[in-house]
């Protein structure tokens, strides 16, 4: 018999996996129909997890809860109206987590009490998706929330973000490795989980 340890882990791990694979598909999906096919020419128009999670990601998740998949490929430069476009595509990822979690949070409410196993994966995978989405809105790069953020912003400062983008990579690993922007998404994530449990 597994031990409580063992199982939290592969409840969270299967959780992860459904949340980042449908986040990155929902990118996928939305740049394609957009008219960008960059990410359908690498592969990643699918629901297949190996070809969206990142090996390292992955065990970082396992081993300190906190992980990545792979980014897909988009060119903006594909969109029409590249304004519109890039939101909807970066918005498209944190929305299909929200989405998740609001299904799963109903299902919860349907399934028997005694359904222990089921009870605990539908509320792991609610949580996850929650964190995944409210982490994404935060508007550093490369977070979806500062495409977001890019999308009312003038060309000209847009380029300097992404000139210094790697600067921001540096500051968010800072902040989530010292705690400070779980400090910050942390209301939200618990109001959102009230709301749909409570």
């Amino acid at each position: 018999m597994l031990s409580r340890d063992i199982e939290d882990k592969i409840i969270y791990t299967l959780a992860f996996i459904i949340a980042v694979v449908c986040h990155e598909f929902a990118h996928a999906y939305s740049a394609y129909k957009l008219g960008d096919p960059s990410a359908k020419n690498a592969g990643r128009l699918t629901l297949n997890p190996f070809a969206h999670i990142d090996p390292m990601g992955l065990v970082f998740m396992v081993v300190f809860k906190f992980g990545w998949a792979k980014g897909v490929p988009v060119n903006p430069n594909n969109f029409k109206n590249y304004r519109k476009d890039n939101f909807i595509v970066s918005f498209a990822g944190i929305f299909t987590n929200l989405f998740i979690s609001l299904v799963a949070a109903i299902i919860f409410r349907f399934t028997p009490m005694n359904a222990y196993y089921l009870n605990n994966f539908l509320f792991v995978l609610a949580a996850v998706n929650i964190m995944l989405g409210i982490f994404n809105l935060v508007p550093i790069p490369p977070l979806d929330g500062s495409k977001m953020l890019m999308s009312f912003l003038p060309y000209k400062i847009i380029n300097y973000l992404y000139k210094y983008e790697f600067i921001f990579y540096i500051v968010l690993f800072i902040l989530v490795i010292s705690g400070k922007l779980q400090t910050v998404i942390w209301s939200p994530i618990m109001f959102i989980m009230k709301y749909l449990f409570y």
